[in-house]
């Protein structure tokens, strides 16, 4: 047994079926080598990476209609990866990313259990710069800003990963933290659309969630010729 228990669901997104293997409930925990504790995951977060939340699957929907061709993609928080689930199903270029020491192996599973090829995953830590992930014409994550010191990791992210070009989609639940995310993002040269929607069958408007879409255009480099 491997110390925690889990139970397969399937989840619908742009008319297709998932099947997902998550954790049976959020008191799940198991962390015998030390390595979540290593990775700076406390016990009372250590299930989170385990359930497909609402904004992973208000994510989901939005890239299942989204425009990939020629796009390199990359999730960051990926969890269950249910977004690059439908990004693998419709033949996107993506990497997967997160930092808790199962979400690879829940990964790998979740794409064989729907019959989709190995999706690349990279482990991510934000506040370490890595050479070696490279760029991204489109970044998303579902629910990332959730603590205070989220806006600035993820600013700094974007500069070291995020194409001139590039888009950014991110699912907030409505925690109150994307305001200097997206303050940080206006100074980078982004513009941001805001789309206020339904995350839970409870909930009513004004709509506490939204889908947050910050694109930027590519300044010309030119070279000057002499005469």
């Amino acid at each position: 047994m491997p110390g925690y228990t889990t139970r397969n669901l399937t989840v619908r997104v742009g008319g297709h079926d998932y099947r997902l293997r998550a954790l049976s409930d959020r008191q799940q925990f198991a962390d015998p080598h030390g390595e979540a504790e290593r990775a700076g995951i406390s016990s009372a977060l250590w299930s989170l990476f385990g359930h497909p939340w609402p904004s992973g699957r208000v994510l989901a929907e939005a890239m299942s209609t989204f425009d990939i061709a020629g796009k390199r993609i990359l999730e960051l928080g990926c969890g269950l990866g249910l977004s690059s689930l439908v990004l693998q199903h419709r033949g996107a270029d993506i990497t997967a990313s997160d930092h808790h020491p199962l979400a690879a192996s829940f990964l790998e599973y979740n794409a064989a259990l729907n019959g989709l090829p190995p999706i690349a995953y990279h482990d991510l830590p934000w506040a370490v710069p890595d050479e070696t992930l490279g760029h991204f014409d489109l970044i998303i994550g579902s629910d990332i800003l959730y603590e205070r010191d989220h806006a600035a990791l993820l600013s700094r992210m974007m500069q070291r990963h995020a194409r001139p070009d590039a888009e950014v989609v991110i699912t907030d639940p409505g925690r109150g933290l994307s305001g200097p995310f997206t303050r940080a993002m206006t100074a980078q040269g982004y513009t941001v659309t805001e789309v206020r929607s339904r995350f839970e069958e409870a909930d009513v408007a004004p709509f506490r969630g939204r889908t947050l879409s910050y694109s930027r255009v590519a300044v010309p480099q030119f070279t000057e010729v002499e005469s």
